[in-house]
């Protein structure tokens, strides 16, 4: 991946945008208590009159939510952009972005599952760093720990982040920090989105995949030759892994595709659905130590 540019440090009173780039938004009461989270640490909330307004299983059209992201990111006096929920669409949005209209300016998109596509896309087209992190609709439902990392990582209140796993293959590895859903990041591969994977740090997770699927998956990216360029492979959560009899684990499909490929790899570590979703920042050098199970990244302005 080329150098990455993130944004500044955020404090409290500034404005955060709020965009629902992705599925239609249905849980509007857990909507609702992760806005309060936001607003309960101070930050003057900003959301556009018809956040959501569903066309079929999207939030609103392609346009309607493309409009809705330039607005934001546009928006000179926003120091953030925190999307609603995943699901669905982001990636039909890279169809419609022409990136020369966003503005350079660095700031903070924060989501994660579907919120991939455009983590993807800025980093690869703004060279701009975004955070995998908690939507608005999961936000209240994290344990206070991933929400104090949040919020202490966007005020640049920690140096660094050190997650805890367990580490095979053995070996230590330094590269480029690189989030996503894995089935988002499975499409992503061959088209014009995909950043340069060489020196990166992949991590990944998913939700209701089962193993078989996870494997097709892998087997695409074995045979597409990007899980040969890591330098390591960090592993999340795989929540909700249905499991048909009879089946391989989610740790035996991981080691029989993973094994061979001689780089440091660390599972169980605490981010992704269901569960603590630790914050990860794109772009950000990182270091993945397989002796010691551990996932460790600095802050780039402290």
């Amino acid at each position: 991946m080329h150098p990455t540019k993130f944004p500044s440090i955020i404090t409290p009173s500034q404005k955060v945008r709020i965009i629902a780039p992705s599925g239609a938004l249905r849980e509007w009461e857990r909507f609702e208590q992760g806005l309060k989270v936001w607003r309960d640490r101070g930050y003057e909330l900003v959301i556009p009159e018809h956040l959501s307004q569903p066309w079929g299983y999207l939030a609103g059209t392609d346009e309607e939510r493309c409009q809705q992201l330039i607005d934001a990111w546009n928006d000179p006096d926003s120091v953030a952009i925190a999307c609603a929920r995943g699901g669905y669409g982001s990636m039909r949005l890279l169809e419609k972005i022409d990136w020369q209209e966003l503005s350079d300016r660095p700031k903070w998109l924060i989501g994660f599952s579907d919120i991939t596509a455009l983590l993807w896309g800025f980093a690869k087209h703004k060279g701009i760093g975004g955070l995998h992190a908690p939507v608005i609709t999961t936000l209240a439902k994290e344990p206070e720990r991933s929400q104090q990392q949040l919020f202490d990582w966007l005020e640049g209140k920690i140096n660094a982040i050190s997650l805890s796993g367990d580490g095979w293959n053995n070996g230590q590895a330094t590269g480029v920090l690189l989030p996503a859903n894995l089935t988002l990041a499975t499409h992503i591969i061959g088209t014009n989105i995909c950043p340069d994977l060489e020196n990166v740090i992949l991590a990944i997770e998913d939700v209701s995949e089962a193993p078989y699927r996870v494997d097709r998956m892998l087997t695409h990216w074995r045979c597409s030759g990007h899980l040969q360029k890591l330098k390591g492979i960090a592993i999340g959560r795989f929540s909700q892994a249905e499991v048909n009899t009879p089946s391989f684990t989610m740790e035996e499909v991981w080691r029989d595709r993973l094994t061979d490929l001689g780089i440091p790899i660390v599972m169980n570590l605490p981010f992704g659905h269901d569960g603590e979703n630790a914050p990860l920042p794109v772009g950000c050098m990182a270091e993945l130590d397989a002796n010691q199970g551990t996932l460790t990244y600095s802050h780039p302005n402290t």
